[in-house]
Order: C-alpha cells, then sequence, then structure tokens
C-alpha cells in the first residue's frame, strides 16, 4: 500500500474501538504513528496497539473532566515530541427528554458538551499552538450528519454539540491557514458500529437504512479511509471542508 503518512504522528481522540479502532489501523497501514486515546478499555487500546505491531502509543486521558484534554495533549506531545496531526473523534450520546428535571435536563447537555465539544476544542487549542510553532499540521473534527439537520427529540445535545464542531473546524480553517494548519470535519450518517448493532436488533435493518437511499450503512473503515485522506500532507485544499459520509440521506 502506498503510504502517504509516513513518518507522521497523529493523536486519536476514542481510539480503543468502533470508528476510531478503525481510523488508528488505516493510519498505521499508511505509515503513521498513531497515539491512542482511550478513556476507560486500556485493554481494548493495548490490543489495537498490538494490532498495529506496537509502532505507536497508547495514553489514557478522562475527557469529561476540565483538565483532561490539557492533560491529554501534555502526555502525548511529552512521549512523541512532535505530534502532526488531531483526529477529534471521541464521543458520547445522552438521551434526555424535555419532561425531565432541570437538574437533569442541565447535566446531561454538560455532559455532552464537555466530551463532544468542549474537550475537542481544548486539544484544537493545544494542536494550533504546535502547530503553529512546528510547521503546520492537521486537525480532522468528527462532527456528524445530525449536526447538520438536526437530530432526534431525545438526543438534542448531541445534534447541538455536532453543529459546534462543525463552527470551530471553520474557525480554524479561516483563521490559521496562513499558517500551514488546516481543519477538516466529517460527518457521518449511520455508520456499523456496536450502536448501530443495537438498533438493528432492536427495530430491524430496515428501520435504521430507510432514508438512505444506498441502502446500507457506511463502515468504521470507508470513514477512517476518508480521515486517512484529509490528514496527507499533500491535501491542503481540504481546508475547511466538511465531508458528508452519510449514503444520500442529507444532501446540502
Amino acid at each position: 500500500m502506498n503510504r502517504p503518512l509516513q513518518g507522521r504522528t497523529v493523536l486519536v481522540t476514542g481510539a480503543s474501538g468502533g470508528i476510531g479502532a478503525a481510523i488508528v489501523e488505516r493510519l498505521a497501514a499508511e505509515g503513521a504513528r498513531p497515539i491512542i486515546h482511550y478513556g476507560r478499555d486500556e485493554a481494548g487500546a493495548r490490543s489495537l496497539l498490538a494490532r498495529i505491531g506496537g509502532n505507536g502509543l497508547a495514553v489514557q486521558a478522562d475527557l469529561s473532566a476540565p483538565d483532561g484534554p490539557f492533560a491529554l495533549w501534555r502526555t502525548a506531545l511529552e512521549a512523541a515530541g512532535r505530534i502532526h496531526g488531531l483526529v477529534n473523534n471521541a464521543g458520547i450520546r445522552t438521551e434526555i427528554s424535555v419532561e425531565a428535571s432541570p437538574e437533569d435536563w442541565k447535566a446531561a447537555w454538560q455532559k455532552e458538551f464537555q466530551v463532544n465539544f468542549f474537550a475537542a476544542a481544548d486539544l484544537c487549542k493545544e494542536a494550533v499552538r504546535h502547530f503553529k510553532a512546528e510547521g503546520g499540521g492537521r486537525i480532522v473534527n468528527m462532527a456528524s450528519r445530525a449536526g447538520q439537520r438536526g437530530y432526534a427529540a431525545d438526543a438534542m445535545p448531541y445534534g447541538a454539540t455536532k453543529a459546534a464542531l462543525v463552527n470551530l473546524t471553520k474557525s480554524i480553517a479561516r483563521s490559521f491557514g496562513a499558517d500551514g494548519v488546516t481543519a477538516v470535519a466529517i460527518a457521518p450518517g449511520w455508520v456499523r458500529t456496536d450502536m448501530a448493532e443495537a438498533f438493528i436488533a432492536a427495530h430491524g435493518k430496515q428501520a435504521a437504512v430507510a432514508d438512505i437511499p444506498v441502502g446500507e450503512m457506511a463502515t468504521p473503515a470507508e470513514v477512517a479511509e476518508l480521515v486517512a485522506f484529509a490528514l496527507r500532507p499533500t491535501q491542503v485544499s481540504l481546508n475547511g471542508a466538511t465531508l458528508d459520509v452519510n449514503g444520500g440521506s442529507h444532501i446540502r
């Protein structure tokens, strides 16, 4: 395989399973040295590191804690010396009804924004500073179709965080492109992950793919291939783009 990411170190958050693990494997296949962030699943992170031949690092951090993202960046940078790319993939989806108590409502929104958006913003801040000082770098933010077309009534925080992430990506692209820092958002629809499999088990596949013209969910490998492409040093003009991976279920 062509190795366009040879010699580049890339920090991937939420990387121990699902889409994150697929991203790590693709980056390694294209020559990168991934930094595998995990929150609780150390065994999964270590197993993933072994699958890529040990050519990477595994770093634990709690992104739900206010200092967690900064601690992650400090640890990763100290271990790696130079980071060339950041993939903000970590995310959670909380179900909360408008009938919930004010306390539960606020807690759900605050937790979701901390993990899905504030942590990503903190890491972007540190990445931009590092990239400006070291000759440039790439940021890929994992957004969602939900951030573009809205989301379900019981999961509105998720869609809102992803919309904010798309806007952050555009702001970074406009503000720091001249410094060699590029930012791209990737917005998947349904992806065949454990969450999707649970939905299929409960409601059937047709319910999941009913509004997807191609009739299938994206695979984690499909998304990972696009992430790796966006991280290539040659892809400067992708700066500021939001790349849709939804099978035609939302067309802008």
